[in-house]
């Protein structure tokens, strides 16, 4: 699906279509400029000569030829996805907004008069339709047009950022990155239509609800749950895949949560030495944190995640349609990584988490989204957990313990909220974060339907015992993601795991 900005003069969708097309790797479309280079004139001269109906014209027919674009010599059949900037005016007509919308995402750029003005004053003659008083044909502009623009969902306000934060926040809106960090692949917000691959592998619980959505593509269903995420089963998943006839140019789709990712990723990772994998997450937990970022893997008795890869999927596609057949136990589950991402570096997304779940219910896509783009940042900048990106470990040392004590009766967003107001209590207790920022995090949690508390009966020595096996730990100590306050945590190495349980 293309990616089109849109929106008055002045807002910088070329600019801002640019950065986003480097950003993701796809090329760049401005479509006035393809209608000149069509009419072999300027859009003024268009304009002074055969007036602003022919120019529409022009302008309808340049969007129909460029959706979609080719493919580039070279790169294989079929078509490519662009980011094109439209012209201020380019959807008014019924059919263009029909044609745009039915062919990708619309993206809406909007700015205030005199960040408008700011900009657009050192280009006289260039925008026809402003020219003589700029002031004054630009404010009518902007309300003749202000219901037309203000009936497009997808809005984003440029006003007082650089231009490369407002690329960054128009992703996020979009729902679309490219990493490159660990590998090449793309992580989209969007409906999973039109794949391909060699084999399905879901859980049996998917498999009730989703599976049939998928066609004619061979499926392989394992058993649902983390006690099945196992050697045993990814022995049973390369078998699969050897009696399905994989090979080393075979890709495989894991449809499912981060048990069903995570072992899928992890089979593929190994077999023949590295197949195409790509993750279709189907819950909430698993589209914002677990099948991002490339680590795969299994559990041991011992503890979660013990043996494992960096090996990560060639696309994740998180289709929030997938979350409606969601049990709600694990879509509140889900939120307590969500909260993390808030608390790591995006205290806006924390307020969005306080609201509470009746309002996450109708804002899903925009909780993913924003969530995501939390942990892509992270990863991003250290793929490999040299350095900042033990910060996404926040609640999880105490947090994997409490599950795996509990037997994972405890979901394992309910075990990070525990596991997140524990640290976040020593945090305050050795005098990194203020009593006011435990207890916003205690009481977002709470509100979200989430367990703050360690289980009376939970033996303490049990949860100590695990976390020393836990896979953070260092020859002397363990390494803790504490907050300092929301949006910010410190990496802290303890000694004394009986003082964090205090």
């Amino acid at each position: 699906m293309h990616l089109f900005l849109y929106g008055p003069p002045g807002t910088g969708k070329s600019t801002v279509g640019k950065k986003i097309a480097h950003n993701l790797k796809l090329p760049f479309i401005d479509l006035d400029r393809v209608i000149e280079t069509n009419a072999g004139m300027s859009i003024p001269q268009i304009m002074e000569q055969h007036g602003e109906i022919a120019f529409r014209d022009m302008e309808t027919a340049a969007l129909k030829v460029l959706t979609p674009p080719p493919l580039l010599q070279g790169e294989g059949q079929g078509v490519r996805d662009s980011v094109v900037a439209l012209g201020g005016g380019a959807l008014l007509r019924d059919e263009n907004r029909t044609f745009a919308e039915a062919n990708g995402k619309v993206l809406l750029l909007m700015a205030e008069l005199p960040t408008l003005l700011e900009r657009i004053q050192h280009e006289p003659g260039k925008r026809p339709l402003l020219a003589g008083d700029l002031k004054n044909k630009l404010a009518a502009l902007l309300e003749k047009r202000k219901e037309h623009y203000a009936s497009f969902p997808l809005q984003h306000h440029v006003d007082g950022k650089p231009a490369e934060q407002n690329a960054h926040e128009a992703q996020i809106q979009l729902g679309r990155h490219h990493l490159s960090a660990m590998g090449e692949y793309d992580v989209i917000v969007g409906q999973a239509s039109n794949l391909s691959a060699n084999l399905i592998v879901t859980d049996e619980n998917i498999a009730k609800h989703h599976l049939e959505k998928f066609g004619d593509i061979k499926s392989f269903v394992i058993h649902a749950g983390e006690e099945h995420k196992t050697l045993e089963t990814v022995h049973v998943l390369w078998k699969a895949f050897l009696e399905n006839g994989l090979d080393r140019k075979s890709t495989v789709i894991a449809l499912g949560g981060g048990v069903v990712t995570d072992l899928v990723g992890f089979a593929a990772s190994s077999y023949m030495r590295g197949i195409n994998w790509i993750a279709l997450p189907t819950t909430l937990l698993g589209m914002v944190d677990a099948s991002i970022g490339g680590k795969t893997g299994f559990d041991l008795p011992e503890g979660k995640n013990l043996i494992g890869a960096f090996y990560p999927p060639k696309l994740i596609l998180a289709d929030t349609r997938f979350l409606s057949t969601l049990p709600e136990r694990e879509l509140i589950s889900g939120m307590a990584e969500v909260v993390k991402h808030g608390i790591i570096s995006d205290p806006e997304l924390f307020d969005l988490c306080q609201r509470g779940m009746d309002w996450v219910k109708n804002n899903l896509e925009d909780v993913v989204k924003h969530a995501m783009a939390v942990k892509i940042k992270v990863i991003e900048e250290d793929p490999y957990e040299k350095g900042f990106r033990a910060a996404l470990n926040l609640g999880h040392t105490v947090g994997h313990a409490v599950e795996l004590v509990s037997k994972f009766e405890l979901r394992h967003g309910e075990a990070i909220a525990i596991g997140t107001v524990a640290e976040a209590r020593y945090a305050a207790r050795v005098g990194l974060a203020s009593q006011s920022t435990v207890e916003a995090i205690e009481s977002t949690l709470e509100a979200l339907g989430l367990p703050i508390h360690i289980p009376a009966e939970m033996p303490r020595e049990k949860i100590i015992q695990a976390m020393r096996v836990d896979k953070k730990k260092n020859a002397k100590s363990i390494r803790f993601a504490l907050p300092v306050e929301i949006g910010k945590v410190e990496l802290v190495n303890v000694d004394d795991l009986e003082s964090v349980l205090e």
